[in-house]
């Protein structure tokens, strides 16, 4: 990530603090640490935290320059980025709370308030409102409430979520890279190159890990297979349970590519399906072309929710349709917006979501179809292309 991208990403973050009245934001855990500075933090018991304070003259923070504190041998896998945020290694024998608290109280006007506390820490004054990841460790969060009483504590989402769930022409760019590898996965899959018929469901769960890794993804997220019954179950955790002939067999999966995520289903089958199991899977890909249609600029993005609730409600299996019918990507599987009935947010350009519905037979089989969709100005724009037809493998 180039330092003019990262810096603007910031100054953006920073201006959002100011509208949403932080003071200070904390990031630890989570994408929003990777997106703003470029440098994903483990999920370690030492701490990683950037501390971000409130821009000049917005009665928010003091415009001191963002410090990442960072475990001393962890700080090589930084990339320094000096003109958007400082380095602060801590060694072993350091207190990183101690050290986050000190350059909260650094920034002078930030936190205000000058009472003792155990450790010598300054007292926060009353209204200060601090922003913390939604994915830090309840530990360290603990122990800042303890040390900073004074403080009110929101969830970091509330100001990085909507900035996130926007994506530039980059990440579109890298969204549909990661898209097109787990196409090639999905069409090696409905062409028969992985077999089915005889192999454990953990197997195939196994295969579709090895050929997301060979097309470049760095991780492979999930890998979802579900077979005859076990196919009722949307989150099924692949078992080794034997795939017979005739049966539907939901795959869904998908990997992280240069930092940005893939999620795909597909539904095949182990033999021509009974009437039944074919209406139901001929509803499904109505209802998923209809959720993508729907998809349009200024729209609510429980529109696409509904669009596809609607299908299938009207073809009388609405009780089995239990999700909603999407979520946002990017860095997370899983993240801003969510295409969910209530969900009264505008799509605008750069939204980028899944659109997955699903009908669901408990104890008999199950359906999902689930492409990767972005919102533009023309209109919806798949980046998933692998084939919708209904499809029998031919082993």
């Amino acid at each position: 990530m180039k330092a003019e991208a990262l810096a603007a990403r910031m100054d953006r973050a920073r201006q959002a603090m100011s509208e949403a009245g932080v003071s200070a934001m904390l990031l630890s855990l989570g994408a929003d640490l990777p997106w703003l500075t470029g440098y994903t933090a483990m999920p370690l018991e030492r701490l990683t935290m950037l501390v971000i304070p409130g821009p000049r003259g917005s009665g928010t923070g003091h415009d001191g320059q963002p410090v990442l504190v960072v475990p001393e041998l962890e700080a090589p896998r930084v990339a320094p980025v000096p003109d958007v945020f400082s380095v602060r290694p801590w060694a072993e024998t350091e207190d990183p709370i101690a050290i986050v608290t000190d350059i909260l109280h650094g920034h002078g006007s930030l936190l205000g308030g000058h009472g003792s506390l155990p450790g010598g820490h300054g007292d926060v004054g009353a209204g200060s409102v601090l922003a913390i990841s939604d994915r830090a460790w309840a530990t360290f969060l603990l122990r800042l409430q303890r040390v900073l009483p004074g403080a009110s504590w929101r969830p970091a989402s509330d100001v990085t979520a909507a900035l996130r769930s926007v994506k530039d022409d980059a990440e579109v760019e890298a969204l549909a890279a990661a898209a097109a590898a787990a196409d090639r996965v999905a069409a090696s899959l409905l062409g028969g190159d992985i077999p089915l018929v005889g192999q454990t469901e953990r197997q195939v769960s196994a295969q579709l890990t090895r050929r997301l890794l060979e097309e470049g993804n760095e991780r492979v997220n999930f890998a979802i297979v579900a077979s005859g019954p076990n196919a009722a179950s949307p989150h099924h955790e692949p078992t080794e349970r034997t795939i017979d002939r005739g049966e539907p067999v939901v795959c869904d999966f998908g990997g992280t590519r240069d930092g940005y995520c893939s999620d795909i289903t597909r539904t095949v089958f182990t033999g021509p399906p009974p009437p039944e199991l074919q209406h139901i899977y001929e509803v499904v890909a109505e209802a998923q072309a209809a959720g993508v249609g729907a998809a349009r600029l200024g729209s609510p993005c429980s529109a696409v929710d509904d669009a596809a609730r609607k299908v299938i409600s009207d073809a009388g299996f609405g009780a089995y349709f239990i999700h909603r019918t999407g979520h946002g990507i990017g860095l997370e599987e899983h993240e801003d917006p969510y295409m969910v009935a209530g969900n009264s947010t505008p799509i605008v350009a750069g939204h980028a979501f899944s659109v997955e519905p699903g009908i669901y037979v408990p104890g008999r089989w199950g359906v999902r179809i689930e492409d990767i969709v972005v919102a533009t100005a023309d209109g919806p724009v798949n980046l998933n292309h692998a084939d919708h037809a209904l499809t029998v493998v031919p082993r």
